[in-house]
């Protein structure tokens, strides 16, 4: 780079040759919505109800170690097995590396509730802690120096007699979340005296599960054994191996071991303790894992339904020559896609943003062949999108009074979407899951479920973008397990954006032409500066050169905090494009937001007022209120996202702001992603130098410790 341009007209169309964004592992902040949606709440809360049942009955089959025992037979061989991994085996490249937890979340939902997929409308509808409760458990936070205004997420958190439980075993504190082990060690110092031990076995309980929360919160459904024992060894825990198997026996983890192949891959059959003899097991490696039970089962209930899908023929809706006929009329990969689901009850499909012509070629072929068909995105903003492309196709399958497209939240939570039959399942033939990336293992399990016998299901992604908030990463498990059709769209996103997204998809990051400003990088020396030019760049320079409006561009960055953070960015930002005295919660009517009600969801919209109810917001024409007390905790301003808030939408331009301290976080994934979000302009504000090219080209998606390719192979015909 040679001179830094002053702006957009003066700045270097192409490529940035330098300058990194760190990959975020931020999980959103977790909120409520208007609580008057209680009646439509009670719809996704049967829904769970019947999930849960669905678990219940699974764990019942399981047999689980009983409660207060100590480990015996084959779950204390498990153990054993680990000092021989440990003796020199080779250990599966997949590993716990990062102890420390994931960024906060600082809302009281506890990380531990079996809630599949919690929504705005079920935390509001959830009742409350009593209020004697809360001041009981408020007592005893007190007589142990804890703040007691933490006594309702305690109280939450613990359930019935939770002082109770709390004064018995102080260590219970790190059910919350944000606790951390010095936090809740000084509790317990406070509260149990000289009894206080670091050796003590609620300790060495307690501290087991949080990591493997804060594994969950990294996107793990399990950890292997080593490193959940180094882990605990790092939080000092004098036992490591005895305070997983209190873990275990009390009921708080479940133990796995799956073969190994020689290349310390799992390999595509699981062992099972309860079905593979001692002999078979002899002198054959395996993985031993460790989980919550929570992940676990949800990961197990995904398989069965994946398999299910896989194993039955899909309702026979359209002769074959008819399917054959829309096929054929498609053409390209969009036929191809047909021709798979015509036949096949579970199908892939990747490909960017211009490849999502295909998914709707196949919903409006179906509803064409009398089949009830509906797809689901992410988010509002990819609904509206998808549900437009609809609209102008030569057939579209929507109009302006109905489009068969949902949420997934509001699918699942019955708000939108055809509603369910009388059997509870999703009244539809057809399912089309958008941005199936995002998936977590508990809301692909509660939709694989819901999915009445018969239909079909596609997951349609870009499998190159940020995986899901929530533990998991589904839609990559299923491409690598390949256990049913995978349609590759040979649609690639056009123009100088979709040459530069495309490179980067591949670890390239290629010069690319143009003429038109498509592209333009903005280079900057310090914090000050990025945040000075990001500005200018919203406020000015865009709308000016490219046309686009302050409000139809987003601005994208690493994190929340620091000096370039979402929260100094919007806060230049508001200044500049609404400024006001921010009196209710630091929000004035016209802010620009986003509101997250629960983890991995990020709604963008406005605040339109604010009175005794709340806060009332828009969000893509949806009307929410936020109740006061939970302002703070689920909306931020929204000029400025981060990634993972920004996937699955996409604006006319985007600024991506990377300042010098993000190298280090800095992923293909991120970049990718962020790069992606942008329809006809993309600025780039750089200030990391040759970081980013190296992170496109050599860091890949961090890995994750998953289940399902294990638990698919035995289960689906001939695996």
């Amino acid at each position: 780079m040679s001179t830094e341009p002053e702006t957009t007209e003066d700045a270097e169309p192409g490529t940035p040759t330098g300058g990194a964004e760190p990959e975020e592992t931020e999980q959103a902040k977790e909120g409520a919505a208007d609580a008057g949606q209680v009646s439509e709440a009670e719809a996704e809360l049967r829904a769970q109800q019947a999930e849960r049942e669905r678990i219940e009955q699974r764990k019942a089959e399981k047999a689980p170690i009983e409660s207060g025992t100590k480990l015996s037979g084959k779950a204390a061989d498990l153990l054993a097995a680990v000092r021989a991994v440990e003796g020199g085996e080779k250990p599966s490249a997949t590993v716990f590396e990062e102890p420390a937890p994931a960024p906060r979340r600082p809302a009281p939902e506890p990380v531990r509730r079996p809630q599949p997929v919690p929504s705005a409308e079920t935390s509001a509808a959830s009742s409350a802690p009593a209020p004697e409760a809360v001041q009981a458990v408020g007592r005893v936070l007190g007589e142990g120096g804890a703040p007691e205004t933490l006594a309702p997420q305690v109280t939450e958190a613990l359930g019935e007699r939770a002082d109770e439980r709390l004064r018995a075993d102080p260590w219970q504190l790190l059910r919350v979340a944000g606790v951390r082990p010095e936090q809740a060690d000084g509790f317990a110092r406070a509260l149990l005296g000289a009894e206080c031990a670091p050796d003590d076995e609620r300790r060495g309980r307690a501290v087991t599960v949080w990591l493997l929360e804060q594994a969950a919160l990294a996107g793990h459904t399990a950890l292997e054994m080593p490193a959940l024992l180094a882990a605990l060894a790092q939080r000092g825990v004098p036992e490591p191996d005895g305070a997983v198997q209190d873990a275990l026996a009390e009921g708080d983890a479940l133990v796995f071991q799956d073969a190994l192949e020689e290349t310390g891959a799992p390999a595509p059959a699981q062992q099972s303790d309860a079905e593979q003899d001692d002999s078979e097991d002899e002198g054959r490696p395996v993985r031993v894992l460790v989980g919550l039970e929570r992940y676990a089962l949800a990961e197990e209930s995904l398989a069965d339904g994946l398999a299910r899908l896989v194993n039955s023929a899909p309702k026979q809706d359209g002769s074959a020559e008819e399917w054959e006929r829309a096929a054929a009329a498609a053409k390209g990969s969009a036929g191809e896609l047909l021709r798979a689901v015509a036949g096949h009850g579970l199908v892939l499909h990747t490909g960017g943003e211009a490849s999502l012509a295909e998914p709707a070629a196949l919903l409006t072929a179906a509803h064409s062949l009398g089949l009830r068909a509906w797809a689901a995105a992410h988010g509002p903003i990819g609904r509206n999108r998808f549900a437009a492309l609809l609209r102008s196709g030569p057939d579209g399958a929507a109009d302006e009074d109905h489009s068969p497209v949902a949420t997934v939240s509001g699918l699942l939570a019955g708000l939108e979407g055809p509603g369910r039959d009388a059997e509870g399942a999703l009244d539809l033939d057809l399912l089309v899951v958008l941005d199936a990336p995002q998936l977590d293992v508990e809301t692909a399990a509660l939709l694989t479920e819901s999915l009445p016998d018969g239909a079909r299901l596609v997951l349609a992604g870009d499998p190159a973008v940020l995986w899901s908030v929530g533990p998991g990463r589904v839609f990559a498990d299923l491409l690598a397990a390949r256990i049913c059709p995978q349609i590759a769209s040979r649609r690639p996103d056009p123009g100088p954006l979709g040459e530069l997204v495309s490179g980067i998809g591949v670890g390239e990051l290629n010069q690319v032409e143009a003429p038109g400003k498509e592209v333009v990088i903005v280079p900057v020396r310090d914090a000050g500066e990025a945040v000075h030019r990001a500005v200018q760049l919203v406020v000015d320079s865009v709308p000016r050169a490219i046309g686009v409006p302050a409000e139809e561009t987003q601005v994208i960055t690493p994190g929340h905090g620091g000096a370039v953070g979402t929260r100094a960015l919007n806060t230049a930002l508001k200044e500049r494009l609404n400024p006001g005295p921010g009196r209710f919660g630091g929000f004035d009517p016209g802010d620009r937001i986003v509101y997250s009600p629960v983890p991995g969801r990020a709604l963008p919209g406005r605040v339109v007022k604010a009175d005794a109810e709340g806060l009332h917001l828009s969000c893509e024409g949806e009307a929410v209120v936020v109740p006061k007390e939970r302002v703070e905790q689920s909306v931020r301003h929204g000029w400025a996202l981060t990634a993972h808030q920004a996937v699955g939408s996409r604006w006319p331009a985007v600024v991506v702001v990377l300042p010098g301290d993000a190298a280090q976080a800095l992923s293909r994934p991120w970049v990718y992603t962020a790069f992606g979000r942008a329809d006809r302009h993309l600025s780039v504000v750089h200030g990391v130098e040759q970081a980013l090219p190296r992170a496109v080209a050599e860091v890949p998606a961090k890995p994750r410790t998953t289940r399902l390719p294990v638990l698919l192979a035995p289960q689906v015909d001939g695996g």
